[in-house]
């Protein structure tokens, strides 16, 4: 498919059991925040799980860099399968999949335990965003979608708050292990609660033929490369915030969980308004060159916060971390939608899940091999940046191409 291509969508129109129903929006935001539940509790309760298990930095890393490796070599085959598969069916993967992960880092005794744990949460956290945005495509009105994206996107960044202050508190009670249980028990309430509002469904036909995954558009694959760069910094400052905060910066645990939680509450905020913003037809490569550049100056607040052991830097750090690289995947997202047939959804989400959850995995094992060679963050936090600063190039680059192949609403 050419950018310049009419877009096709779902012959049928929204499906009247599901459209316009506000319960619906509520399993897509558990959905997506559901999956990163385990690697959030990770990072907020990263001090007493390394020394805990008496771990290194980079050990620790690579937990978070299993969970989205994991994800990234499973998106693209479970995006595919986005397509064929009922919500419900994806809804039990996505919960029960994070539910048994969970309850695995419970158990888990030693370090390689909870190796296995992180493996295991991957696939469910990379199937969230292919089936929330094929049944945004599928069976929301066309003007809501973009609105959608933005509050379903938020329920990463609810999770991520959620995780700052549930994991702390439950640790200083029932210690990590405790914790991990009781939120287990969270993951299948939701799955319950998923189980209940979404109608049963027959199984969607088979549409998209093996191997068409030429006709995403290169579009898809920009947007992925942005991800993936975004993805490496987003993940290393999420995992290593609360770490840096207590050895920098001298702060109590709760507190540098709540400094993630914070950074939470703003993400949540931000991707609602810029899901409104493209709601408007904004023109999704200047916003994003806005969030490369807002995200290098949060970085620039986090060296600043370490270099002059100054607290009020790294809460800017977290508040711009919060206001512009945790929106990115709203505007891809929605990007998306337009830019690829409605059968191929699936595929295309797993293709950008994919770039995504490649930084992931190796932003927070960067981060930790340099902090362990050098025995700070300053070099992690510079690699961060530079990473940043390949997403503005990205950025102007779709600017470029998109002045050359208009795509309909995407070059609004």
């Amino acid at each position: 498919m050419t950018p310049g291509a009419a877009t096709p969508r779902s012959t049928t129109g929204p499906t009247p059991e599901l459209a316009g129903r506000p319960a619906i929006l509520v399993v897509l935001v558990a959905a997506m925040g559901v999956g990163p539940l385990l690697n959030y509790g990770l990072s907020a309760v990263s001090p007493l799980i390394i020394a805990d298990l008496g771990i290194s930095q980079s050990q620790f890393g690579i937990l978070a860099g299993a969970v989205f490796a994991s994800a990234a070599v499973s998106s693209f085959s479970l995006g595919r399968l986005s397509d064929r598969t009922t919500t419900r069916q994806q809804l039990v993967v996505i919960f029960g999949g994070t539910a048994v992960a969970l309850v695995a880092a419970a158990l888990a005794g030693s370090y390689w335990l909870l190796l296995a744990a992180s493996l295991l949460a991957g696939p469910a956290q990379s199937l969230s965003n292919p089936t929330t945005n094929r049944v945004i495509v599928t069976d929301v009105p066309h003007a809501k979608r973009a609105g959608w994206i933005g509050v379903k996107q938020s329920g990463v960044q609810a999770s991520q708050l959620f995780a700052g202050l549930f994991f702390p508190a439950i640790s200083l009670w029932l210690g990590w292990h405790g914790a991990f249980g009781l939120a287990a028990a969270v993951a299948l309430g939701l799955l319950a609660f998923g189980l209940l509002t979404v109608p049963r469904q027959p199984p969607r036909p088979r549409t998209a033929k093996r191997g068409s995954g030429g006709t995403l558009g290169f579009p898809v694959w920009l947007f992925a490369g942005f991800a993936f760069c975004s993805g490496l910094g987003m993940q290393a400052t999420n995992v290593y915030l609360p770490l840096f905060a207590v050895r920098e910066l001298g702060f109590p645990l709760v507190l540098a969980g709540a400094a993630a939680g914070v950074s939470g509450i703003v993400g949540v905020t931000s991707r609602i308004m810029w899901g409104r913003r493209m709601a408007r037809g904004a023109r999704p490569s200047g916003l994003l060159a806005v969030l490369a550049v807002g995200a290098v100056a949060g970085i620039a607040c986090l060296l600043g916060a370490g270099a002059w052991h100054a607290p009020a830097l790294l809460w800017a750090g977290v508040a711009l971390h919060g206001a512009t690289v945790l929106g990115a995947n709203v505007i891809t997202n929605a990007a998306v939608l337009v830019v690829v047939p409605a059968e191929r959804i699936g595929a295309a989400s797993g293709v950008l899940s994919m770039g995504m959850y490649a930084g992931f995995a190796l932003g927070p094992l960067l981060m930790g091999v340099l902090a362990d060679a050098t025995g700070a963050f300053d070099a992690g936090w510079v690699a961060v940046g530079a990473g940043y600063a390949v997403c503005l190039l990205l950025a102007l680059w779709l600017r470029r191409y998109g002045a050359t192949h208009p795509w309909s609403s995407f070059q609004r």
